[in-house]
């Protein structure tokens, strides 16, 4: 079974608020699908978090070292154009790229031997997990509202983040996780994420150190990119002496990047994204390297409903998976797929263990969304 084509779909009409302070269009182009098709008319289905020009532009680049490969050998496939690309790529847009490409070819390869991607993965331990609802912060009562909403569609965990916690000052920051809990109640788990990775982040590691003192009296699960993402000396204190258990990993490419981060535990909880840090191949090493160091992995999931879906896969290939991020509400996750997404009465989800990805993309509803 070989390569024969790559379509490259830009998605727009439907972005969701990424909480930066330039402002957000729902036709901003930041997500692109990528669809590998094969000579005997299997195709895979992949999604970067990277917008449709980088991706056109990667592909100019990639097109000639995929092209007859064969689409039944993900992990070699993928290493093959990392290391060939490695002067012009090694991160950022071109990694961006190889791993939409990594997460169609797995798909395919799913397809081919009849099974989940996760049985391929290593095996199943587990065929559901709890998403968390992943919403921005709010004016108190826009917040509560927004809360209220999320409960509502079944989550028994939520994720707030970015603006405005973090931008005023200690007093307000308490007032909003205040809210929050207050709204929910006890019985819902509630995560803080700063949004450390927003351009010119002015806190150091004693403003995160005093926050943590703070959201652990709301007993929050855990924070979240508390300061900038490169600043590794700064997590490794905080991780050392925060009560609350520290998170970062998203904006990171390539296992390699990640290897340090576990070595030195600078997190209780590494978050790789498989829509740009190389796919399902690399996040299934890094899921791994952090298993063998005692540290959480929770995907990062900003992303559309094949970035859920491969979140899933890697979930239940995992010893130890306890969340997976949903973004909501998003029409990219909830409204491409022709079966939708579905929490149960206790807040779970269940991972598809139909071929693939096992989940099937709506042509039609995709019409809506594709530039």
């Amino acid at each position: 079974m070989k390569i024969v084509d790559v379509e490259v779909i830009p998605l727009t009409g439907g972005t969701v608020d990424g909480g930066w302070p330039q402002g957000h269009e729902p036709e901003e182009d930041l997500h692109t699908l990528v669809i590998v098709k094969t000579d005997n008319g299997t195709e895979g289905v992949g999604s970067c978090f990277t917008s449709g020009s980088l991706i056109h532009g990667a592909m100019k680049l990639l097109w000639p070292l995929m092209k007859g490969e064969t689409a039944v050998e993900p992990e070699r496939v993928s290493e093959k154009l990392r290391q060939a690309t490695f002067w012009q790529g090694r991160g950022g847009a071109v990694e961006h790229a190889i791993s939409g490409l990594d997460i169609a070819l797995w798909d395919i390869m799913g397809k081919a031997c009849g099974q989940p991607v996760s049985r391929l993965l290593g095996g199943n331990y587990r065929s559901r997990i709890k998403p968390y609802g992943s919403i921005l912060f709010d004016e108190p009562d826009a917040l509560a509202e927004k809360l209220t909403d999320t409960v509502g569609r079944g989550f028994k965990a939520i994720k707030m983040g970015w603006r405005p916690f973090g931008r005023r000052d200690r007093k307000f920051d308490e007032l909003l996780i205040r809210t929050a809990r207050k709204t929910v109640g006890d019985d819902i788990e509630l995560m803080v994420d700063a949004g450390g990775s927003e351009q010119f982040w002015p806190h150091g590691v004693n403003w995160a150190r005093e926050t943590a003192k703070m959201l652990a009296q709301y007993n929050i699960v855990w924070f979240e990119e508390a300061l900038p993402p490169d600043d590794l000396a700064g997590y490794i204190e905080l991780t050392r002496s925060s009560p609350v258990p520290i998170a970062t990993g998203e904006v990171l490419t390539r296992r390699q990047s990640f290897m340090p981060w576990l070595e030195q535990k600078a997190v209780d909880i590494i978050q790789p994204d498989c829509t740009k840090n190389g796919g399902l191949t690399e996040s299934r090493h890094i899921a791994w390297m952090a298993f063998d160091h005692n540290i959480q992995m929770v995907s990062h999931g900003w992303n559309t409903a094949v970035g859920l879906a491969a979140d899933l896969q890697l979930a239940a290939a995992m010893p130890v998976a306890r969340y997976v991020e949903y973004l909501t509400p998003c029409a990219y996750l909830e409204d491409l797929t022709v079966e939708p997404f579905r929490i149960d009465e206790e807040g779970f989800l269940e991972i598809p263990c139909r071929p693939g990805l096992g989940i099937e993309i709506d042509k039609d509803k995709l019409k809506k969304y594709r530039l």
